[in-house]
């Protein structure tokens, strides 16, 4: 399942929203993922487990967090979520907040590699400091804008 299709069809665009730390953060992406039947109602500890064990792993950029978990922790299909903040949260031991987070739940090993790699094809920026350009998704006010964001990027890399 790709990126935009996997948005659509489990309406997992939550934008300009507010958060009380990290960990609300991370249900406000698996909340629509739970509701969708994309995942199981365990999945998010699975992940708040993982970071609190392993420390902010899902960190993959200044600004960007893509919480996720291993397969077996809960996830029935492959499906994206995406969450972006009105105020930052703060992962302890990162010096950057985060502000956007994609979460992904990967049906299996290859599904979640797949996924990461639609995720950084669209948000790929080489003008970037970070290689990642955030503030596309970041100026995004409905789904819509989302939806062309992602067109436009995956048009730039055929």
């Amino acid at each position: 399942m790709n990126f935009k299709q996997s948005l659509i069809d489990n309406r997992s665009i939550k934008l300009q929203t507010t958060a009380t730390d990290w960990k609300d953060a991370i249900k406000q992406g698996t909340d629509m993922l739970i509701a969708s039947g994309a995942v199981e109602p365990s999945y998010p500890e699975a992940i708040i487990r993982s970071i609190e064990q392993m420390g902010p792993y899902i960190v993959i950029a200044p600004g960007l967090a893509m919480p996720h978990a291993r397969p077996e922790d809960g996830v029935n299909r492959t499906a994206f979520a995406l969450v972006t903040l009105n105020d930052p949260v703060h992962f302890e031991g990162e010096d950057e907040p985060v502000d956007v987070l994609i979460t992904l739940a990967g049906s299996s090993s290859d599904e979640h590699m797949q996924g990461l790699m639609e995720v950084t094809q669209v948000l790929d920026d080489e003008e970037s400091d970070s290689g990642v350009d955030l503030d596309k998704l970041r100026n995004c006010r409905c789904a819509e804008d989302v939806y062309a964001v992602i067109e436009q990027a995956l048009a730039e890399t055929v």
